[in-house]
């Protein structure tokens, strides 16, 4: 994956200081503690403000107390507040809020206008991480633009050209060009206005080529921006019946004006669809293990209809309760490839067919696509459970109405997505999940590793199919025509490969020569993320057991140790033959540090997986899975609502030492005690572990 090359700092996010105290210890296994520790502090970084993070970050951070340490206190409060925050539209799509790009503002910031054929004029380019062609930024530009009932008032570079409005309508004609309206549906309009007045109206037109004149009746009404306030305006013009076809010119026209306002304009142009299927169920998993790890029911109150509104617009816009998967049909999400490789391998590139869908922004998933629906298999249950805790808890005083679901509804459409992505995305050829279906049924298998470990983790892989991903990536069975197979799958030592079949053939258009780069030096293409370790751990523990899951952590930390030896990853990759490192703004096959923050999932397995903890918004479950050679294992300083313990498992009991008394009741759970009557207090608790 090519991932946007970010200017971090912009992000606000800090490093963690380290702790004294070791946050893990693994009873005879202190070499091993300590390297989790490190891995764990490396890591423990708060992370951007964006929602491509939120299933990984928060229930990452959120456990560990740091009351105790004045420069993280306000860790919670950090993701209470982007929570809160974060921009979800009228129609209920939450926001990427990724950096300023040239595509859809509340997307991906890729792919480029520029890259599509499409057409734009920047009046100013502050704030864009990317080239603007100089002819459509310059103030000799605005020159080509013809204007009535405006003059130009000012062009400034830095804030763009602004326009004195002197009558009551006035309209901007573009310069003529030419671009195929379907490559970028959508137009954007970046822009603020001053005392336009209460009855003003806008709406943009375009003309088709071979017209004469605008038609009366082609034309979108847009929003005006608030106050005087820098506005992203965007106008869905693929959904006009009258889209389609070869564009000349558009028109902006502002009617109903107050004389002597003015209007400045800072970019328009034609944007790429680059919105994420997955936005919204990434949302909801971020806010309901806040909500699990502190009990903050004012956060509740103050979100629940936004989240029930985002899981709304998901089952709909996605027709999750029609086609019991999640179907992409936005243009250029229908999955095809973006490249059309001919058999005598001449390579045509189609632009905008092809656009990415998630973290692996250059693969098109997109039409039925396996790891949305996976991902929304789980925030549908999330809900079901979250609207549950509700019904049981009338005196929580929250927000009923039409947006409230009912759990059971929820579950049973769950489990429709999981009984039919399960025989609609395996491949039994491969024994294994295919990433997606395009539209026109053809079903695309790289040998995704992280969409089957994933599939495994969130309970939505069959028994059967859970085993035979296993037994594929653990090198048991050999896939026919995979270009990695056996001990090969783990050759990056830290976790098994992306993929493990070479893809010379599926991306976006504007990844256009793929096959330039050897195998192993993209990370979507046979190389690796070390985050996603973490869920190969836990489906190792879910298949094969606690035994070999350990195993395999063991090899993880010894590559670490010797990481950390060389004096860290940068440079332990210095070695020719190790591979690449991408982050930083450079390309590689291997995604570690820099812009990789769901590495510190990692050292999550313990927690989740051996210890087998769950928090609840009533307390705790418990149900550990230790190796034969622990004899238990601690994790210190673990923050559940308002008190903090330590956290001991060995193989008889499960031990708790509190600090505090929670506010309102908390209980400890095991495997099948729903009616635990084991309430958590201040001091030494301790019960009998599950066997």
């Amino acid at each position: 994956m090519k991932r946007v090359a970010v200017a971090i700092l912009c992000f606000g996010w800090w490093i963690f200081p380290a702790q004294c105290a070791p946050v893990f210890e693994i009873g005879n296994h202190p070499q091993e503690s300590a390297r989790l520790d490190a891995l764990f502090q490396q890591h423990r970084v708060t992370g951007p403000d964006t929602t491509l993070w939120d299933p990984w970050l928060p229930m990452s951070l959120l456990w560990h107390d740091t009351t105790n340490s004045p420069a993280l206190s306000s860790l919670r409060q950090t993701y209470r507040d982007r929570l809160l925050n974060r921009r979800i539209d009228a129609e209920g799509y939450v926001s990427s809020q990724q950096h300023e790009g040239l595509a859809h503002a509340e997307g991906w910031p890729f792919p480029l206008w520029t890259q599509a054929g499409g057409v734009g004029w920047h009046f100013t380019a502050k704030g864009v991480p990317y080239e603007v062609p100089a002819a459509v930024q310059t103030a000799g530009s605005i020159g080509q633009w013809t204007l009535a009932g405006a003059t130009t008032s000012k062009f400034d570079p830095n804030e763009g050209w602004t326009l004195q409005l002197p009558e009551r309508q006035a309209t901007l004609l573009s310069p003529p060009f030419r671009f195929d309206a379907a490559a970028t549906p959508w137009l954007r309009l970046k822009w603020s206005v001053a005392n336009l007045g209460p009855d003003a109206v806008a709406w943009l037109e375009w003309q088709k080529d071979g017209e004469p004149s605008f038609p009366a009746d082609r034309r979108m009404l847009i929003p005006l921006p608030r106050g005087n306030e820098i506005e992203d305006t965007h106008i869905p013009h693929y959904r006009h019946p009258d889209s389609a076809g070869t564009w000349v010119r558009l028109r902006l026209t502002l009617d109903r004006v107050q004389p002597g306002s003015t209007v400045t304009l800072q970019r328009l142009f034609s944007a790429v669809d680059s919105r994420h299927n997955i936005n919204n169920a990434a949302y909801l998993q971020a806010c309901d293990d806040y909500l699990r790890w502190t009990g903050d029911l004012d956060f509740l109150r103050r979100n629940l209809q936004r989240m029930r509104l985002a899981l709304a617009w998901a089952i709909r816009e996605f027709r999750l309760d029609e086609k019991e998967l999640v179907y992409t049909s936005w243009p250029g999400h229908d999955g095809r490839s973006g490249h059309e490789v001919g058999p005598d391998g001449r390579r045509t590139l189609r632009p905008g067919v092809g656009v990415g869908n998630n973290y692996w922004d250059l693969l098109p998933f997109g039409g039925e696509d396996a790891l949305a629906t996976i991902y929304y298999f789980d925030a549908l249950r999330r809900m079901a459970a979250l609207e549950r805790q509700i019904q049981r808890n009338p005196s929580w005083n929250l927000p009923s109405g039409p947006l409230s679901f009912e759990p059971s509804e929820l579950l049973e459409l769950s489990e429709s997505l999981r009984k039919t992505g399960n025989d609609r995305f395996w491949n039994e050829t491969t024994g294994r999940f295919a990433g997606w279906r395009d539209s026109q049924a053809v079903a695309y298998d790289y040998g995704f590793t992280f969409v089957n470990n994933e599939a495994i983790y969130f309970g939505y892989a069959s028994e059967d199919h859970a085993r035979s991903i296993r037994e594929w990536i653990d090198g048991r069975r050999t896939v026919e025509r995979d270009t990695s197979t056996g001990s090969d799958i783990y050759h990056w030592r830290f976790g098994p490969r992306a993929t493990t079949r070479r893809n010379v053939e599926t991306y976006f258009w504007g990844w256009s020569d793929p096959a330039s780069i050897p195998w192993g030096g993209q990370v979507q293409d046979g190389g690796a993320v070390l985050g996603f370790s973490f869920h190969d751990l836990m489906a190792r523990l879910a298949v094969n057991g606690p035994d070999d899951a350990w195993r395999r952590l063991r090899d993880v930390l010894a590559w670490f140790g010797e990481v950390q030896e060389a004096g860290g990853y940068r440079q332990y990759y210095k070695a020719p033959g190790r591979g690449t490192l991408q982050g930083g703004g450079t390309a590689g096959g291997l995604g570690l540090d820099h812009e990789f923050f769901e590495s510190v999932l990692v050292p999550q397995v313990v927690l989740y997986g051996f210890a087998g903890f769950r928090p609840r918004l009533d307390g705790c479950l418990v149900a550990p899975r230790l190796p034969k050679d622990w004899p238990s294992v601690t994790i210190r300083d673990v923050r559940l609502h308002d008190v903090s313990f330590d956290l001991t498992v060995d193989r008889t009991r499960i031990r708790l030492a509190v600090r505090g008394s929670p506010s309102l009741p908390l209980r400890l759970f095991t495997p099948g005690g729903e009616d635990s009557k084991v309430e958590i207090r201040d001091g030494l608790m301790e019960i009998t572990a599950p066997r």
